[in-house]
């Protein structure tokens, strides 16, 4: 993490957690020309969006006062999503067993993405399945990996 989404989760952990949630991530990006802090909330059974705008109002001023961010920026509070991204050892702890899909940097055996059920997480290294065979791809080619939701 940076030295701002430290600082920043420091500060909103607390709020974030006496507003009944837990914080899912905290992401500031460069995006079209403009900076945006995202702050990712959830909790058992969804979030709503009076959690989002409860979290939001509650944050806003303790940003302001602690300055965390010398840029000007897009502040925005909201769910990580059903198709949310797994980031941490404790993400794919939680989701074993759930359907992902894998994103590559390179193409492995012909494609850059996979879908299939989360079997194991080890050392950034993922084993899934894709309903015949475990496979394993390595911390060194995935680029990113996110929840898959089939209809």
């Amino acid at each position: 993490m940076s030295k701002i989404t430290d600082t920043v989760t420091a500060l909103v952990l607390p709020i974030v957690e006496a507003a009944g949630c837990t914080l899912w991530d905290v992401e500031y990006v460069r995006e079209a020309g403009n900076y945006y802090l995202r702050i990712f909330i959830d909790k058992e059974g969804g979030v709503s969006i009076d959690d989002c705008e409860k979290v939001s109002r509650e944050l806003d001023p303790v940003l302001d006062e602690a300055d965390p961010i010398p840029d000007s920026y897009v502040f925005e509070v909201g769910s990580p999503g059903a198709e949310r991204e797994l980031k941490r050892p404790s993400d794919f702890e939680k989701f074993i067993g759930s359907e992902i899909e894998i994103r590559t940097y390179k193409p492995v055996d012909g494609q850059k993405s996979f879908v299939g059920i989360l079997k194991a997480f080890k050392d950034g290294d993922i084993t899934f399945s894709d309903g015949n065979t475990d496979r394993t791809l390595t911390k060194a080619e995935i680029a990113k990996v996110r929840l898959h939701v089939s209809f």
